[in-house]
């Protein structure tokens, strides 16, 4: 399904800028002259765990499902060709893990991880100047990710067949994409590299405990593919 939405955007993109070649029209010339613009995005992502250890021969297998975002854009322009955009949204994604060095059943070596955030980026978002429909750009900056699915209160824990991770958490973000100028709308397509900062894993209450006493950092990594529009 992935591979079939990808084909059809470049398809649409490609098409849209030959037909602009073709006529020679340059749309929304004024647009960039706006202070301040707003947008919407949605999406598909593919996120998983960086998992760092205490020990030897530990070993958290990360099998992940594709998730969805969706969000609003705010865009402040600063200059011709800086921008600081608000993008707050959801994101939503299962994974499971495999603790492979723990000795027993599923119930005992498998956990479900479901995973809603609530994320607020700020971000810098820096422009080359307009080519005839077009506009690359990079962009980066942070986000204050709040776990939706978080069972960090939760006094259970994997003894009792509960994973729990933090509520509150910390995000980089980097990225590129390309504002693409058509008749009605702007397209904006990109794609984003998203990094936990901080460790997001709530231990267990034995500190001995075979899923977290041998895990030294367990933050959130993954590949998000942002469609937005103008």
């Amino acid at each position: 399904m992935r591979k079939v939405v990808a084909i059809t955007i470049l398809i649409f993109t490609i098409n849209s800028l030959q037909a602009q070649k073709r006529r020679g029209v340059e749309y929304h010339q004024n647009w960039d002259k706006q202070k301040v613009f707003w947008g919407y995005y949605l999406g598909f992502n593919k996120k998983d765990y960086k998992i760092t250890y205490l020990t030897d021969n530990v070993n958290v297998e990360v099998a992940s499902t594709a998730g969805f975002n969706v969000g609003l854009i705010g865009n402040l322009r600063l200059h011709e060709n800086v921008s600081i955009r608000l993008e707050p949204g959801l994101s939503s994604n299962t994974k499971t893990l495999t603790f492979n060095h723990i000795i027993g059943d599923d119930k005992d070596r498998v956990r479900e991880v479901n995973s809603t955030y609530l994320r607020v980026p700020l971000l810098l978002k820096l422009n080359t100047d307009r080519y005839n429909n077009i506009r690359p750009y990079i962009v980066g900056g942070v986000s204050y990710d709040y776990n939706f699915s978080s069972n960090q209160n939760n006094p259970d824990d994997n003894y009792d067949g509960e994973f729990r991770m933090k509520k509150n958490n910390f995000m980089y973000e980097i990225g590129a994409g390309i504002d693409i100028y058509l008749p009605y709308f702007i397209f904006s397509p990109s794609i984003r590299g998203v990094f936990a900062i901080n460790d997001e894993l709530i231990r267990d209450n034995n500190p001995n405990s075979p899923w977290t006493g041998p895990i030294d950092y367990f933050g959130t990594r993954g590949i998000f593919l942002k469609l937005a529009f103008h």
